[in-house]
């Protein structure tokens, strides 16, 4: 018993002047294991290691084949813990193989190396992102310069980006978040848009400038006039945030840097707007400087002039609110693009799944298959064939083998993948396998996955209708990939042993101790733990390795009555098959069908044409009463898009309260409220814009631009509702008060817009590797400003003056905002 190898405290005992303590030391080493008397025959111990062979090994029952770069190898994951860095956890990692590696691994004539670096991707992706971002600062900069054409006016502005990005980049620190693709992304959006309110106030510091203001009370004033709608456009800005952070699933672990990095970004530009940036404009812009920016207010009071003629009775304002309102709606709903779980972006490698013969061992699959997939790629591993290859990985399991392999010049990974398919993996009797490049996000063949688990209460029938269900499938989705699991058509040789009850009594056993011994003789009776060197080893009893099912046969089993009988008087042997695994789902076993859809196909139109063409057809062909449950990306897809849907109607009723409460007016949050279907509208247009020239689906990160679009386009909405309060309480009429307003504040609008775009435009069009990460929900969020912007300085005036002709001379005022001078 080898639990009874232990040391044992005997306490402590005085013995004389002294106290002992005792300890019995009944551990013995695995090396003394075969000296363990077992019994006594004649007068002689019998010793375990005379009936026994006592090793210490690695247990080999779960044992696969593994080969790296031609070398049999050994396969090791090494996970980051929770919360750490990935890079600096891959970098450390990196020190200690090195280490490895020339000091006692090189002795040995080992060596480790990594098949799988996330860490190239990731300083990629980061060194595109961090050229994206200085790319979008000189282009939102130059966009400014071109409305201002004063260098030292746009400085001041300009000064906003450094600042505001660099105390974001604090308070991240300060939050224990670490720099990584997506908040570098957040910081890349929030480059033209931590500009908004610097715009506003040394555009209005400016004019006021024009108007003879000394210095002082210009910089005093250019805060105080726009400071309420600018507090009310950063508040409602920063509430989108909010909720995105504590988004659960995959939509937070993506986005609550974004979220936490643009929102500390914008609230750090209001400070800096109402703060620094004033008192450098008093110091720092001339007189002169502002009086050449004086043919500024022509452009903008020629559009004014031009919306209040096109406003000018109410049957058009009636029309165009109409117009505004609807059309957007029924543009998004009839174009909305096809639906995407996650972008499917690229890794630098080719990815292949292989499912074997049934029954295949671990020697057939190490000499017929991963000997001769290692021979077919030494000439690309050498450089005599091209592409030539980085490195490469097989290896396989109870689940089939996988493989992936790296080359050196990634654009040519699909002609590998052509290779992979038509000559490394081609030609291997009753194997069936599959390669194409890897996805970052997706399982494997690189696409969003489906999956079907069908269920039926008869399951051999379920598994006699899984190739006429495959066969459904692959016809609704002309070259999809169809895997079932497990696989019905592959299965395990089986050895049946039925117990002989009888037999077992007369011999003094029991079925648990027949059962025992059958264990023994196949992977081994484990019959406790034993203590070795530092820790715990398992301690295996097997029996001697044996090649032919006969041999059960005639196996021979000690009986308690003495006598040693075959096995085969103890249990009836037969022969037969059975399924590699059992899946069960709600406790019910289940078939999975995972389909990738063909290359190019996006999740959602692949479920719509499946539940089309395929689910009723599958419904025929499984037997009566079965079931399917939709899984896999496209359950994710639905349950996301069900969420995301929540969360914008959530987002929609916070921004209404806020601005309730900052206007003290239901009616001018209303009026704000009524201008969001164009950004809707924006960004659909811009996904389908840009699907006509490369496949764009709309992905979960696109559908989360929808809601933070909430936040963005609000904010010229609220400078026009707000200036045309406060022109109204100066005693002007609705329509002077529009006309004033649009005069005021189509130049800050324009300008603003047009920086928060530059800054997104790298985003959208920049090419490299990582970009379609956050390419969709750039092109939503551009699409949405521009349209929404344009459409806003025609619709909003329209509602404005709704019922100007019945106005009294009451007037109300919402913000704190006061009369322009």
């Amino acid at each position: 018993n080898v639990n009874r190898s232990s040391d044992v405290t005997g306490g402590s005992v005085e013995v004389g002047r002294r106290n002992y303590t005792m300890r019995f030391e009944g551990r013995f080493s695995a090396d003394q294991l075969n000296d363990t008397i077992l019994a006594w025959r004649d007068g002689a111990p019998v010793r375990l290691g005379d009936i026994a062979e006592v090793n210490v090994k690695p247990d080999r029952r779960n044992g696969g084949v593994v080969y790296q770069n031609g070398n049999p190898a050994i396969g090791m994951r090494v996970v980051r813990e929770p919360g750490a860095n990935t890079l600096d956890a891959i970098d450390a990692l990196t020190v200690v193989l090195n280490d490895l590696n020339e000091g006692p691994l090189a002795e040995l004539g080992y060596a480790i190396h990594k098949s799988f670096d996330p860490s190239v991707f990731i300083k990629r992706a980061i060194s595109l992102l961090t050229g994206n971002l200085l790319i979008g600062v000189m282009l939102a900069v130059g966009a400014l310069w071109l409305f201002l054409r004063r260098a030292m006016a746009t400085m001041i502005i300009a000064a906003a980006i450094p600042i505001c990005l660099m105390a974001t980049l604090v308070v991240l620190n300060l939050f224990g978040r670490s720099i990584n693709v997506i908040s570098l992304a957040g910081l890349a959006f929030a480059t033209g848009m931590v500009l908004d309110a610097a715009i506003v106030v040394l555009e209005n510091f400016v004019r006021l400038r024009e108007e003879g203001m000394s210095p002082y009370k210009a910089a005093e004033q250019s805060v105080g006039q726009v400071f309420g709608a600018l507090f009310a456009s950063t508040v409602t800005t920063v509430a989108i945030f909010v909720p995105i952070m504590f988004f659960e699933d995959v939509e937070g672990q993506l986005f609550a840097d974004l979220a936490l990095t643009i929102a500390i970004a914008v609230s750090f530009s209001l400070v800096v707007a109402v703060t620094l940036l004033p008192t450098g404009a008093r110091f720092f812009v001339k007189h002169d400087d502002a009086k050449k920016s004086r043919g500024r207010p022509a452009f903008a009071t020629r559009l004014a002039d031009f919306i209040i003629r096109l406003t000018s009775t109410n049957n058009r304002r009636i029309a165009i609110v109409a117009g505004l309102t609807v059309t957007p709606v029924a543009i998004a709903f009839l174009l909305w693009p096809q639906l995407n779980y996650l972008p499917p972006v690229k890794r630098d490698a080719v990815d292949a799944f292989v499912n074997f013969p049934s029954g295949a061992s671990a020697d057939m699959i190490r000499e017929e298959w991963a000997e001769v997939v290692v021979d077919r790629l030494q000439p690309y591993m050498d450089g005599e064939k091209q592409p030539a290859l980085r490195n490469y990985y097989l290896y396989s399991g109870s689940w089939g083998g996988n493989m992936g392999v790296r080359i050196n010049d990634q654009s040519r990974i699909e002609e590998m993948v052509d290779i992979v398919n038509n000559e490394i993996l081609a030609g291997f009797p009753d194997t069936r396998a599959f390669a194409s490049q890897g996805n970052l996000f997706g399982n494997f063949g690189g696409n969003a996955s489906i999956s079907l688990q069908l269920q039926a209460a008869d399951y051999d029938a379920l598994t006699e209708s899984i190739p006429a269900a495959t066969q459904i499938i692959q016809e609704a989705l002309p070259g999809a990939q169809v895997w079932p699991n497990p696989d019905p058509q592959i299965v395990s040789p089986e050895l049946r042993l039925l117990p002989n009850d009888r037999r077992i009594a007369e011999v003094g056993m029991t079925r648990d101790s027949v059962a025992r011994a059958v264990r023994a003789l196949g992977d081994g009776q484990w019959l406790g733990e034993f203590f070795h060197e530092d820790g715990r080893i398992d301690v295996i009893l097997k029996a001697s390795e044996w090649t032919e099912p006969e041999y059960l046969e005639n196996a021979p089993i000690a009986t308690p009555s003495g006598v040693v009988v075959p096995l085969g008087e103890l249990v009836t042997i037969s022969r037969s098959v059975g399924p590699q695994q059992v899946r069960r789902l709600d406790a019910r076993r289940t078939i999975s069908l995972g389909v990738n859809p063909p290359e190019g196909m996006a999740l959602g139109p692949a479920v719509e044409t499946l539940k089309r063409d395929a689910q009723e057809r599958l419904y025929e062909a499984l037997p009566q009463g079965a079931s399917i449950k939709w899984g896999g990306d496209a359950d994710a897809l639905a349950r996301a898009v069900s969420n995301l849907g929540a969360n914008f109607l959530l987002a929609v009723i916070i921004l209404f309260m806020i601005m309730a409460a900052l206007f003290k007016s239901i009616k001018d949050s209303a009026l704000v409220i009524v201008t969001l279907p164009m950004a809707a509208v924006g960004g659909v247009l811009a996904i389908r814009t840009l699907d006509l020239v490369k496949s764009t689906p709309l992905d979960l990160l696109g559908m989360i631009g929808f809601i933070i679009l909430l936040g963005l386009v609000v904010n010229n909405a609220i400078l026009l509702v707000a200036q045309t309060r406060a022109s109204e309480a100066s005693g002007k009429s609705r329509v002077e008060a529009v006309r004033e307003a649009l005069t005021l504040r189509i130049r800050p609008i324009f300008m603003s817009t047009s920086t928060s775009l530059m800054g997104m435009m790298p985003l959208v069009l920049a090419p490299g590797a990582g970009s379609l990460i956050y390419r969709g929900l750039a092109t939503v969020i551009v699409g949405g400003m521009a349209v929404s912007t344009l459409f806003t300085l025609f619709l909003l005036p329209a509602l404005l003056q709704l019922g100007a002709a019945r106005e009294t001379q009451t007037t109300q005022s919402g913000l704190a905002v006061q009369p322009a001078e």
